[in-house]
């Protein structure tokens, strides 16, 4: 049996803890849901799911006879940031890291960012979003000097003041930017982070923030279904992740409550292809603020949203749900973790203990399968196994 419609629903940074390697990325110990569920969370439709049965989760109650498919997924890229966690849910394992800078870019990237720009540089250190356009605003307001910063990922984060630096030009000095940081440099990102207010009542950012991507270095799931003729919809910033690659209808949204709206009325809309949506509010609001609450209250709005969704698949349509890295709150750092991540699947489905997978990749060849598309990735299907195949053993 094929499907018509597979729906991809990434919670980004929805961690479950449990990577092999996390030490080596100063994430030992690091489990975004247990961290949720210390502080108390109520998730009856993800349990009901298998979300409970996955191996390896203690923190919440098992389901008798889970009404879905469940697995762990390890990621088996050298990283743990947005953008080599979609490339390896899209099916291209990252056998190297992309850059990062804990020390600041070099002075000559700066060098020629404010030679084609114009403007002056400030900051160029790992800082908070919300922070440094509270310590930079005014003189930036001052001199029209760019706000630079980074963080642990591989990331250039570019932020001007609205009326000092119009969006237009923030987006293009952010496309020099991209151009810029190339080989050695090739950052994941560039993202404009546009702000508003004055030093009285304070900074906030905007929800105007774009991000300039790597491209991925080989063909994706979004390739290869685009290429098959099917629709290929990016709901949130997915098609800013894969840098609009493989992507045939752009939907951009704002914020998790918007993104899940923005998905029931795809829901509602025939097509034939692959609906991909990223739900950022979770690593951007939450996880990276060290908030476990707020991040336990955006778990329970999906946990409500679901039955919804559920009550719109059709009999030729699969609901994946899953993240692509950790970003455990309640850790004194504000960075992302190296985790495992959940893997639920619904719709079209046997339920079924799916075991661990040894990489995200696995979920690429699933849905190619699953649409009847012959394509190659990096991971092995287990679309046998939606379909009624035997359980497989933990890994």
């Amino acid at each position: 049996m094929q499907v018509k419609r597979v729906f991809v629903v990434v919670l980004d940074s929805f961690g479950i803890g449990g990577a092999r390697d996390a030490a080596a990325y100063g994430d030992a110990g690091s489990d975004t849901l247990a961290a949720c569920a210390r502080v108390g969370v109520e998730l009856p439709n993800l349990i009901r799911l298998g979300l409970g049965n996955i191996d390896g989760v203690t923190c919440l109650p098992r389901q008798e006879q889970p009404d879905g498919a469940y697995g762990r997924m390890r990621e088996a890229s050298r990283g743990k940031d947005t953008t080599i966690g979609h490339w390896e849910l899209a099916g291209h394992i990252s056998p190297r890291p992309l850059p990062t800078y804990p020390n600041g870019f070099p002075q000559e990237l700066l060098d020629r960012l404010s030679a084609e720009t114009g403007r002056g540089i400030l900051c160029n250190r790992p800082y908070s979003g919300t922070d440094v356009i509270r310590d930079y605003g005014e003189e930036h307001r001052k001199t029209g000097a760019l706000i630079v910063y980074t963080s642990a990922d591989s990331v250039m984060q570019i932020a001007a003041h609205e009326e000092t630096v119009p969006l237009e030009e923030l987006y293009r000095i952010c496309q020099i930017a991209r151009r810029i940081m190339t080989g050695e440099h090739a950052v994941g990102r560039i993202i404009a982070r546009p702000f508003v207010g004055d030093s009285v009542h304070g900074f906030t950012r905007t929800a105007n923030r774009h991000d300039f991507s790597l491209e991925p270095p080989a063909d994706t799931m979004l390739d290869q279904i685009k290429a098959a003729g099917r629709e290929v919809i990016a709901v949130g910033k997915i098609a800013d992740i894969f840098a609009g690659r493989g992507v045939t209808e752009t939907i951009r949204t704002r914020g998790n409550t918007d993104g899940l709206e923005k998905t029931l009325q795809l829901l509602e809309r025939p097509f034939t292809g692959l609906c991909f949506v990223n739900l950022v509010d979770f690593d951007m609001l939450y996880g990276h603020r060290n908030n476990p609450t707020g991040y336990a209250a955006a778990l329970e709005e999906v946990d409500r949203w679901l039955p919804q969704a559920i009550g719109r698949l059709g009999k030729e349509d699969l609901l994946l749900l899953t993240a692509d890295h950790g970003c455990d709150p309640s850790t004194p750092s504000t960075d992302h973790s190296r985790e495992d991540v959940p893997l639920l699947a619904c719709g079209a489905v046997t339920p079924q203990n799916l075991g661990t997978r040894d990489t995200f990749a696995d979920l690429a060849a699933t849905v190619l399968e699953a649409l009847g598309i012959d394509g190659a990735t990096d991971g092995s299907s287990f679309w046998a196994e939606l379909e009624g195949g035997e359980e497989r053993a933990d890994g």
